[in-house]
């Protein structure tokens, strides 16, 4: 069982911090410690921040899981940008494209349990990501 999504846009830097704000807000309601949700909000930034940047803005949407005896957030980036071009490359320990906050994708992927992307060139970039309590 998920809550349904809050669908925010992300097509200015005040978005990101919408965004942000509304991932405290979940992990929060879902009983997270501050630790870890300091993690989700971290990870989330970064790649609302990338959806901006390099995606030319798209939506996140934010979902609160109840799953058996298992609470999370899952956040779902979308946009319809470039695409990555080099998943391989854009995953790798390290890589950033400079800007952010030096996490990159790999140093997100590290702050939450479960993460997930699909990119196409000229079709733009999903990422999913979730943390579990």
């Amino acid at each position: 069982m998920s809550t349904t999504p809050e669908r925010l846009p992300i097509a200015t830097s005040s978005d990101v911090v919408l965004v942000r704000n509304a991932v405290r807000l979940a992990a929060e309601r879902m009983g997270f410690r501050h630790i870890d949700i300091t993690k989700l909000v971290t990870a989330a930034s970064e790649i609302a921040r990338n959806t901006l940047v390099y995606g030319g803005g798209g939506t996140a949407e934010v979902a609160c899981l109840q799953l058996d005896q298992r609470s999370g957030v899952r956040v779902t980036f979308e946009d319809q940008g470039p695409g990555i071009a080099d998943l391989e490359l854009a995953l790798s320990p390290g890589y950033t494209s400079g800007g952010g906050l030096g996490l990159g994708m790999s140093g997100s992927k590290k702050l939450v349990d479960e993460f997930e992307i699909d990119s196409e060139v000229a079709r733009g970039t999903r990422v999913t990501m979730t943390k579990w309590r």
